[in-house]
């Protein structure tokens, strides 16, 4: 079956749909988007610019996609894009704005799920099997890693990163790096690690103690940052705790946001 297309949607001859496509009643669609098969692109959604969006994903209903970046330095004729994966799922009035300088993109992975009313600005790029909850707004060329939780109403400055399996605290905001598998919280907080997320993902007791002697390097052992890598290059690490300081040792442009936590050794071990 080809695609289906209601009598008052908007779609460009020049556009591509793949098979099983449904585009919904007052959907606009421009002539350089590209559609896998069997996505639904629900009422009122604009689509427009250079897009390709990947298979059996859902565009919710008012959702604008490829619309130009809110950036004062942006060239009307940039030729820039958004890229997504397959089986996303965009609910309604969702906004991803394309790159935002010649032959950039917008890059959003596979199996994520985005709420009401996200924002992804320009050259942003979220990865796979992220959550991100209502109204979150996202700067341009904000990262966020693999199976990460945004809580609801929260921000996230230009150029900064979210580590894999990151959990935010709902209304929270952030103008520093997160470092992979911690939990996060109001202004620019580290509180802890997302223990319990990473042994319901599998993550066996030697990997979250891998995790958890990074963490306690980084953050609690009274070292500042120089320091803390120092020892840590020394340090012997599982593939984890190596991830954990990698990242660190990348996050250098916003660099990364401090422990706040009040939480005692003993009672973090017994998380393990």
């Amino acid at each position: 079956m080809s695609a289906k297309i209601h009598p008052k949607a908007l779609v460009d001859p020049c556009a591509t749909l793949g098979f099983h496509v449904e585009v919904g009643p007052f959907a606009v669609i421009g002539p350089e988007v590209t559609v896998g098969e069997r996505t639904s692109i629900q009422a009122h959604a604009v689509i427009d610019g250079p897009v390709t969006i990947g298979s059996k994903n859902v565009i919710g209903p008012g959702c604008v996609i490829g619309g130009p970046p809110q950036d004062l330095s942006y060239a009307p004729e940039t030729k820039s894009g958004v890229r997504i994966g397959n089986n996303n799922v965009f609910r309604e009035y969702c906004t991803i704005h394309r790159g935002n300088a010649e032959g950039t993109e917008t890059i959003i992975g596979d199996e994520n799920f985005l709420m009401v009313g996200v924002h992804i600005g320009h050259n942003c790029v979220v990865a796979n099997k992220v959550i991100i909850a209502n109204n979150c707004l996202l700067a341009g060329h904000v990262r966020i890693d693999d199976n990460a939780f945004i809580g609801g109403a929260s921000t996230f400055h230009q150029y900064m990163r979210v580590g894999r399996m990151v959990m935010v605290q709902g209304s929270s905001a952030f103008g520093k790096d997160l470092p992979p598998f911690t939990l996060a919280a109001e202004r620019n907080g580290i509180f802890g690690l997302n223990l319990v997320g990473m042994k319901r993902a599998g993550f066996n007791s030697a990997d979250r103690t891998d995790v958890k002697r990074a963490f306690d390097l980084l953050y609690r052992s009274g070292l500042n940052l120089t320091q803390a890598l120092e020892k840590a290059e020394a340090a012997k690490f599982g593939p984890l705790g190596e991830e954990f300081f990698a990242f660190v040792r990348e996050a250098k442009v916003r660099g990364i946001c401090p422990y706040r936590g009040k939480k005692d050794r003993t009672a973090a071990a017994a998380e393990v």
